[in-house]
């Protein structure tokens, strides 16, 4: 009996240990089961224990940095003011780089049924500014006694978009920076990107602050960083990408592995397994079930 209690201590222990060292990211705050990119998403994040939220940003046209995953409203989610639904082909039109940010936050992003995530709660909701993100989850922890999350911020940018859709890479990430700095929390902040100009621009201007590279083609880990041009803080790639070797071969050069965007109990089981230090994930409620088996 005793050698039994011990063992169940032994286990809970350990169970303890690798949840903390583990990253947890709920993706979009917790996409899956609330709005994206909202700040109710990020407060259900953390209630789901996330350690981090990963989060999209874009800039408005009076340089403001909003909490989106596209830089126009995307037809599956979006609802203009006057009620009526964004459709595919217009949605371009609605470009937030061309639009105030007071405009930007009269439509409506949480209320329209999404047909790739049936059980997203469908509530009010618009695309929010990342300061005022930050203040909610700073107050929200502090009044409920939770841990301080890690903020992951991808920017939003592609070469081709440089001044339609948003500024150019300079631009863009001296604007993030201004919020994290004044909000005092860069030490808890990771940005992140596919695109390396402004990875590059980062590690260059701000050097003590965490890079996280997006991979999304089979290319090596090696070329990739070769690219890149200096080691970053994490490499993340799509979760299908993601063998024994590459978790090697990362965790060789000292650099971190966190898969996207992994929603099932049974690759979340699989990349525990192979050595991931985390995983970013639409329904941060299924990870407890995968790490406890």
């Amino acid at each position: 009996m005793k050698k039994t209690i011990l063992a169940i201590a032994i286990l809970l222990t350990a169970l303890q240990t690798m949840a903390q060292k583990f990253d947890l990211q709920g993706n979009r705050g917790a996409r899956g089961i609330m709005p994206e990119n909202t700040v109710r998403g990020m407060l259900s994040a953390l209630d789901l224990g996330v350690n981090t939220l990963n989060m999209n940003v874009v800039i408005s046209k009076d340089k403001k940095v909003v909490l989106s995953q596209e830089p126009y409203f995307n037809f599956e989610i979006s609802t203009r003011p006057d009620g009526k639904p964004i459709t595919l082909k217009d949605q371009k039109s609605y470009n937030m780089y061309k639009m105030d940010y007071a405009d930007i936050k009269k439509f409506d992003v949480g209320s329209k049924v999404h047909s790739r995530f049936p059980y997203q709660a469908k509530i009010s909701a618009y695309k929010p500014l990342l300061e005022e993100t930050i203040d909610s989850v700073e107050s929200y922890v502090k009044k409920n006694k939770l841990a301080k999350p890690n903020f992951s911020i991808e920017t939003k940018t592609i070469p081709k978009g440089d001044n339609e859709f948003h500024p150019e890479p300079a631009e863009f990430v001296d604007l993030i920076m201004e919020v994290v700095i004044r909000k005092k929390i860069t030490k808890r902040v990771t940005i992140q990107s596919f695109d390396i100009r402004t990875l590059q621009y980062l590690h260059e201007n701000y050097p003590k602050v965490k890079t996280a590279l997006l991979i999304d083609e089979k290319i090596d880990f090696e070329t990739n960083v070769a690219d890149l041009g200096f080691m970053p803080t994490v490499y993340s790639p799509y979760s299908v990408l993601v063998g024994k070797g590459l978790v090697e071969r990362c965790h060789k050069a000292g650099v971190k592995i966190i898969p996207w965007t992994v929603n099932s109990f049974k690759d979340m089981k699989y990349l525990i397994g192979l050595g991931v230090d985390g995983i970013v994930t639409d329904y941060p409620n299924i990870y407890k079930k995968a790490l406890e088996e």
